[in-house]
């Protein structure tokens, strides 16, 4: 290492030229005058350097980005963002630090600078490698020591630099009294001298004044072959850039200058020329110090000692500049050598990270090969379990089919609308046609109840010998099997062979037996004979509205209107209804022959005269049926006995005695809607759809609320109330202590209460539950007698 003054280059007449200076600048953000160790480095630059400086670049070192903080105040590694993230953070960092080199422009004034912002977290590395790979021949360090036994952290960076830069770059490190450069360990107190001691054998010093420099050679017995490592630490550029000579006024002068032009330190490789310096050195000295002595000397021992000096000098330069030729070939060599192999390694680390990078690539293509290989079988597997399950899917379709059609073939005849049956299968569902299957007789026949498909039904039989009822028989197969109503009775199926019609079964029978019911059966309830007389208003007008052609029962009566076990009420016996191709209208009487049909009480009278039929026929027969269920009185005069109790205002007499509490409003009002329909004439009788239903919902709905009033008030005995959740039971059961429970409380009591009784609050003696069958039974059928809400009736029609 080498410490000179700052007035170094004044002393040698003049800096050496680079093409490339690099000054290391410190500062922070938001500092407009920058570090001050830096602000003295860059005006050293600028006095010294600048005017034979090609570029001039200024670096400045920031650190690494590893976090980034977060609007909360923590900070999130770098690794956990997204890229874009980092880069724009980045992006506006370095422009934030590239403020710190506005202070340092200004110190260069109106000369071109470039800047540099590296970044790294250790500024000596990040020094040394950027004056690796880049063109700078001069690094200008600022540092604030000024001593190298007291270095403060933070200090030593500058050292680190000079100690490892590669040589070939220059180093000064610029301090408040010193310059560093390479070839001494330590700093000289006088700032107007130089002093170089890297553990020589002599030293000597120059005066203050004096027009030139000197250095100290030194050599050790193990270095007497060649050239020391320092003296190689400077490159054949720096010895063409350096004043060739320096204006000497002395031989001896002129042998230091020009040892100096070319190298910081020169060894001599011969102990003959070391010996003649020291005595160029000493005479040197002694002709300063006594020049009395010296004009003394004779000329002529003068001159031969010069010119004895001069061989001398000339040769130890002749010897100096071969070993700086050597030195600046081998330099150059490794120059080269050292950048063919930065070139090498880099091609190196290239083919290494595209090996990397095929290796990857072809893991990933592998991986994607076995993934389409697997989801290739999959799908080959999948398509085959398809293909099978669909193969299979086709043989059963195509069995249910086969199937199916057969079926229909077996059970449907041409028109396909309802079961046939053989004369085989009728006889053996009626044991041959046994009485005991027999529960009823019509103008028709007789009225068998049978099992058919596992599904019991009333099987009616055409009487043999009336050939009449054989054409009847027909009709009603044509017209049952068109209708499909909630409100008329359903045609299962036929046997034309025997005659036989199969109907749907209605448990309750027809609604005659329940307007007359026999002793020990119980009456039909009001609400229940309104809701009949709605429902069959219903089924009817689906009769006079079917398409094409209307249709007329001219039979209805109670004995055909049939109740199922939920006294749904239904029409039956359709068989007499009549396909009417030319309705007549109602306003004009008609005469015209016709067999007259139906029962003599509930025939219209009009159609009794005039033979013609009507749909306003059937609402007579309406009327009276609607008198029977409020009065449960014979139709033979009842219509004239109701309209003269109504008129006299005395009609509640002769409503049915078995029902107590009959809503007398609705009642009445039934009663006046049952006269209308049974007027002499059809033109007098009110329209079933704009007059008679709307009136008859009116009534059904208020009645209902009432009924839902009394039900509300209705309470159920107190032991069908569970005694630990208070409410009806629906799944009784029997404890050890003999009360009945709801099943779910008593488990979770007994669960919860260790055994104990929730009534007598003692201990039961074992924990098994018994079923109550009876007492659900019970509760079961209060609540089917007491929930009687008819709402989906209302929309039936």
């Amino acid at each position: 290492m080498v410490v000179m003054s700052n007035k170094f280059f004044e002393s040698i007449g003049g800096a050496p030229a680079y093409s490339m200076v690099a000054v290391a600048v410190k500062g922070s953000v938001g500092d407009a005058v920058g570090g001050a160790a830096s602000r003295r480095a860059l005006r050293w630059t600028v006095e010294n350097l600048l005017p034979n400086v090609d570029r001039l670049v200024l670096v400045h070192v920031m650190p690494t980005v590893t976090t980034i903080p977060s609007p909360s105040g923590s900070k999130i590694p770098v690794e956990e963002l997204e890229e874009s993230v980092v880069a724009m953070y980045k992006r506006d960092l370095r422009k934030e630090y590239e403020q710190v080199f506005v202070p340092f422009k200004k110190l260069c004034g109106s000369s071109k600078v470039e800047t540099l912002l590296l970044e790294h977290d250790d500024p000596a590395k990040a020094l040394l490698k950027y004056v690796s790979d880049s063109e700078v021949e001069c690094l200008v360090l600022g540092s604030c020591s000024t001593s190298f036994l007291t270095r403060k952290k933070g200090q030593e960076m500058p050292l680190t630099v000079l100690r490892e830069a590669p040589e070939t770059c220059e180093i000064y490190v610029i301090c408040k009294d010193r310059i560093l450069t390479k070839s001494t360990n330590q700093l000289s107190p006088d700032n107007e001298s130089i002093t170089l001691s890297p553990d020589s054998s002599s030293s000597f010093r120059i005066p203050q004044g004096a027009e030139a420099y000197t250095e100290t050679f030194s050599r050790t017995r193990s270095d007497r072959t060649g050239l020391s490592a320092s003296s190689m630490s400077s490159s054949g550029r720096k010895h063409s850039r350096r004043p060739a000579s320096l204006p000497h006024s002395n031989p001896v002068s002129r042998v230091f200058s020009d040892a100096q032009s070319s190298t910081d330190i020169g060894l001599v490789d011969d102990e003959h020329t070391r010996s003649v310096i020291r005595h160029s050195i000493v005479s040197g000295n002694k002709m300063q110090s006594n020049p009395g002595a010296n004009i003394k000397t004779p000329k002529s021992d003068v001159k031969s000692e010069v010119a004895q000096l001069r061989k001398e000098v000339e040769t130890t330069l002749s010897m100096y500049k071969q070993a700086c030729e050597e030195l600046v070939h081998k330099q150059t060599q490794v120059k080269s050598l050292s950048s063919e192999c930065i070139k090498e390694t880099r091609r190196v680390i290239t083919a290494l990270e595209k090996e990397e990078m095929l290796r990857k690539a072809a893991a990933e293509e592998k991986e994607k090969h076995l993934k389409a290989v697997k989801e290739v079988q999959e799908a080959k597997s999948m398509l085959a379990k398809e293909f099978c399950d669909r193969q299979l899917a086709e043989l059963s379709a195509l069995k249910q089919s086969i199937e199916k059609q057969k079926v229909i073939d077996q059970l449907f005849l041409k028109d396909g609308r309802y079961r046939k049956y053989t004369k085989e299968e009728i006889a053996a569902a009626t044991d041959n046609f046994s009485s005991r299957k027999i529960i009823g007789e019509g103008g028709y026949g007789k009225v068998y109840k049978c099992s058919l498909d596992h599904t019991p039904v009333a099987l009616k039989v055409l009487k043999p010998d009336s050939i009449e009822k054989k054409e009847e028989f027909l009709r009603e197969i044509s017209v049952l099997s068109q209708l499909r109503h909630p409100h008329v009775v359903l045609l299962l199926g036929a046997c034309p062979d025997n005659g036989c019609l199969v109907y749907e079964y209605m448990e309750n029978g027809s609604l005659d037996a329940h307007i007359s019911p026999k002793k020990g059966k119980p009456s039909l309830s009001w609400f229940i004979r309104f809701r009949i007389i709605y429902e069959t208003a219903c089924g009817l007008a689906f009769l006079h509205n079917s398409k094409p052609e209307p249709i007329v029962h001219r039979d209805l009566k109670p004995g055909n209107i049939l109740l199922d076990r939920n006294f749904v009420s239904k029409i039956g016996d359709v068989g007499l209804a009549k396909l009417m191709s030319e309705e007549s209208p109602d306003s004009v009487t008609v005469y015209r022959n016709s067999i007259i049909a139906g029962t003599l009480y509930y025939m219209d009278p009009e159609y009794q005269r005039t033979g013609t039929i009507r749909p306003k026929s059937d609402l007579y027969a309406f009327g009276i049926i609607i008198l029977q269920l409020l009065t449960a009185r014979h139709p033979n005069g009842l219509l004239f006995c109701v309209e003269d109790a109504v008129r006299r205002g005395c009609f509640g007499d002769m409503l049915d005695g078995s029902v107590r509490d009959w809503p007398m409003a609705e009642a009445e009002e039934l009663a006046r809607i049952a006269i209308k329909c049974s007027q002499l004439k059809c033109r007098d009788r009110p329209d079933l759809d704009t007059q008679v239903l709307p009136a008859l919902k009116r009534i059904l709905e208020s009645a209902n609320e009432r009924l839902k009033r009394e039900q509300d008030n209705v309470r159920p005995p107190s032991h069908y109330y569970c005694p630990i959740l208070k409410e009806i039971m629906e799944d009784p059961y029997i404890a050890a202590d003999g009360f009945t429970y709801e099943g779910r409380a008593i488990r979770a009591w007994i669960q919860h209460n260790q055994n104990v009784s929730p009534v007598t609050k003692h201990r039961l003696k074992h924990c098994d539950l018994t079923p109550n069958h009876t007492l659900k039974s019970a509760i079961q059928e209060w609540r089917s007698r007491s929930r009687l809400d008819l709402s989906t009736t209302l929309g039936s029609f």
